[in-house]
């Protein structure tokens, strides 16, 4: 817990890369016993595949790394709230914990699917929320000007 803020800055690293190659900025650490095992940004626009999220990258790169299916004892780090696509993936993924900076009221598992994750995955919100939203809302302010 006491590391949430240094894996939440390395997240919004990644989510500077997708915002610098003109991805929406979401980005995601996949962390394993106190080190980022995986990292992913957004590459929906690059791979023109609407799967493509931050999470799905980092989710796949994680079990690359350990060599399984499963995230158990592995704590994901993202900017935003996962949607629901992320959340089911992550439920199957079976991981320990998710923790996440900006809430995403329009899109977010939350408001559709909050019974998508395992039952034992632990959430937590608003970790250097500040800042998660503030990139995600200089981004599409600069997007619509």
């Amino acid at each position: 817990m006491e590391n949430d803020g240094r894996f939440m800055k390395a997240a919004l690293d990644e989510a500077r890369r997708a915002e610098s190659a003109g991805e929406v900025p979401v980005g995601a650490v996949i962390v394993c016993r106190g080190q980022i095992i995986a990292r992913g940004h957004n590459l929906t626009e690059h791979l023109h595949d609407v799967t493509a999220h931050a999470e799905m990258q980092a989710i796949t790169a994680a079990a690359e790394h350990l060599g399984g299916k499963y995230l158990q004892d592995c704590t994901l780090y993202v900017t935003v709230e996962p949607c629901v696509m992320c959340a089911g993936a992550l439920g199957w993924s079976q991981i320990s914990r998710i923790v996440y900076g900006a809430p995403d009221e329009k899109r977010g598992y939350r408001r559709f699917a909050p019974e998508a994750l395992h039952p034992k995955t632990v959430v937590e919100e608003g970790v250097m929320c500040e800042e998660c939203t503030r990139l995600m809302t200089e981004f599409f302010k600069k997007k619509r000007a």
